[in-house]
């Protein structure tokens, strides 16, 4: 489910980036050093630098997503309960999953043979869904707890108080199951506050599957409708992993998710080590009687897009997914799953390390915001290296920053004045 000096600052929120412009601010000043330096490229004591605008993504106005044409400003807002910076809304209406000659749109067509195959005319498909759904979808009617992380500010893009980037395809399955679906799968691109490293981006692909089953289904088969259900869910997901993976080892492993019980998750033994694959589980009965679908049960499935493409094809670093490089993309073809990505370059990183005071406010997620909305595609990894409290009780954390370009070497000089935007942008 990715160094610096000595001199600190107090970490607080205020309104600027991460609730619709809601930022890090530093009450004294903070220091970014490179790998080599000796001295602070920068601080708030910089007299003599003029402050420079932060190069934000351009990004198109006007984006269609599942059929509806939206604007920037429908998504992102001069809102207090709006933490959706430019960065994410560029993402919107790229749909990875539905081209064809990409490794995303590949694995996702390879999933749909599966079905097509194991089940002819059973599951309809959807994945031009738009992913601005509510929060009653997202969370409450799949049963995610009031409580939980995942609702909070830190981990999930609110456009409003009441509406959210879907966090995961499951917000779809009330909507699908009033509207009497039984056998369906969703793909789509899901958003989610997240660390900066070779494995997470803020944006991902995923794919959820759902068969409901009647009485008549389990009835005479001498077990009872949940037994059935699982037996059923764990025959078909080995099939898919046979068709993806090979004649691969398997286990099934005892899990936890809030809108299925039980539930399992299933790893395959590949590449001399144990790989997760997905999660799944038989649906609560609560969601069925929701989705209008009573004396029912049934199955349900989710899988992470990326994570088996990174395996499958060899790619090494999920940004790789994102560039327009023809270096990469013309290394895929339709229909080809499993061509291993041969690199076209491996250029040198570039070390930046910060450190300062936190207080209670801070979260690493909301760090990793504003570096990645000021830096894009260029931070390769951001990483706690040191944590230290002093007699007074404050704590200081230290980061490093990986700099890397997946199509370019990049210079100390520019990165230097990208920590200058940033400064500029926290302070």
């Amino acid at each position: 489910m990715a160094a610096f000096s000595v001199a600190h600052s107090t970490l607080f929120l205020r309104r600027s980036l991460f609730l619709r412009s809601r930022t890090l601010a530093f009450s004294q000043h903070i220091s970014f050093f490179s790998s080599t330096a000796s001295a602070p490229l920068f601080s708030n004591n910089t007299k003599g630098h003029a402050r420079k605008k932060s190069k934000q993504p351009v990004v198109s106005m006007l984006v269609e997503l599942g059929g509806v044409k939206i604007s920037r400003d429908e998504v992102v807002r001069d809102d207090p309960t709006n933490n959706v910076p430019d960065s994410i809304f560029s993402k919107l209406g790229m749909q990875l999953h539905r081209r064809d000659q990409h490794p995303i749109g590949i694995l996702k067509n390879a999933i749909f043979d599966y079905f097509d195959r194991s089940y002819p005319n059973k599951f309809a498909k959807f994945d031009n869904l738009c992913p601005i759904v509510s929060v009653k979808a997202n969370f409450d009617d799949v049963l995610v707890p009031a409580d939980h992380v995942s609702r909070s500010y830190n981990d999930t893009y609110y456009v409003d108080s009441q509406t959210v980037l879907r966090c995961h395809t499951s917000a779809h399955q009330a909507e699908l199951l009033k509207e009497g679906h039984t056998h369906f799968l969703v793909t789509g691109d899901v958003y989610r506050r997240d660390s900066i490293d070779s494995t997470h981006y803020p944006v991902f692909h995923q794919m959820e599957g759902v068969r409901v089953f009647t009485p008549a289904d389990w009835e005479g088969s001498g077990t009872d409708a949940t037994q059935y259900a699982a037996e059923d869910l764990k025959k078909c997901l080995e099939g898919l992993a046979r068709h993806l993976f090979g004649g691969v080892e398997m286990r099934w492993i005892d899990a936890y998710f809030p809108f299925t019980n039980p539930s399992f998750e299933l790893e395959i033994y590949f590449q001399e080590k144990w790989l997760e694959v997905l999660g799944c589980g038989v649906m609560e009965q609560e969601i069925l009687k929701r989705g209008g679908k009573t004396d029912t049960v049934a199955w349900a499935f989710g899988l992470g897009l990326e994570r088996l493409a990174m395996v499958l094809f060899d790619i090494p670093d999920i940004r790789f997914f994102w560039t327009t490089d023809e270096r990469f993309n013309s290394q895929f073809s339709k229909g080809q799953l499993g061509v291993k990505f041969k690199p076209y370059s491996k250029y040198p990183p570039c070390y930046k390390d910060m450190s300062f005071w936190i207080n209670d406010s801070f979260t690493e997620n909301n760090l990793c915001e504003v570096i990645r909305g000021l830096a894009g595609d260029l931070v390769e990894e951001v990483k706690l290296i040191d944590s230290f409290t002093n007699k007074k009780g404050m704590t200081s954390h230290c980061y490093r920053i990986v700099y890397r370009s997946m199509e370019r070497s990049l210079t100390d000089e520019e990165i230097n004045d990208l920590q200058v935007f940033q400064c500029g942008e926290i302070c």
